[in-house]
């Protein structure tokens, strides 16, 4: 979160409330929705290392509240992580140590494993499919974010089918 926050407060100051408005609105409905007491969270944090600093701003009819602004740190954080690339692909993956070890233990069958998770995926990129279907047509970035999903659910689909096989020429 400490990062899409900054990348949010780099086009100009906001408050906590607004910064989790904009990432609803950016990303729709298919990303889990952030909650606000974590962002003040977030925002505490990047505040005391330096990254945002905030400023107390008088309402007439409610609280004050607290609008952030981006610092030169905050700035070059922000540079950084736009050069970094994203993280390898999964070597360590739940499913897989899950399929790896259940004939030392007896306590379940691979291809069962494989069967259950398939049903996972499919059940989820069901679901994924009707998000689309119900998400506003203009927000090209929550479709992306779902049409990426939806291609990572293939992919693993792929690859549960290409375990199968090599389990069944095992046997």
């Amino acid at each position: 979160m400490r990062l899409p926050l900054l990348a949010l407060l780099a086009r100009g100051p906001a408050h906590g409330y607004e910064l989790k408005q904009d990432l609803e609105q950016l990303l729709g409905s298919a990303y889990p929705q952030p909650n606000v007491g974590q962002i003040y969270v977030t925002l505490g944090r990047l505040e005391k290392t330096g990254l945002i600093e905030g400023e107390d701003v008088a309402q007439s009819s409610r609280p004050n509240k607290k609008v952030y602004h981006l610092t030169d740190a905050g700035r070059e954080a922000l540079r950084a992580w736009y050069e970094e690339t994203a993280d390898e692909p999964r070597v360590r993956d739940e499913f897989f140590m899950k399929l790896a070890l259940a004939p030392q233990t007896g306590l379940a069958d691979q291809i069962a494993l494989i069967n259950t998770q398939r049903r996972q995926y499919l059940n989820t990129m069901r679901q994924l499919s009707k998000l689309a279907a119900a998400e506003d047509r203009d927000n090209r970035i929550s479709h992306l974010l779902i049409e990426g999903a939806m291609l990572h659910l293939q992919a693993d689909l792929d690859w549960l089918e290409r375990c199968q096989e090599e389990l069944e020429e095992l046997e």
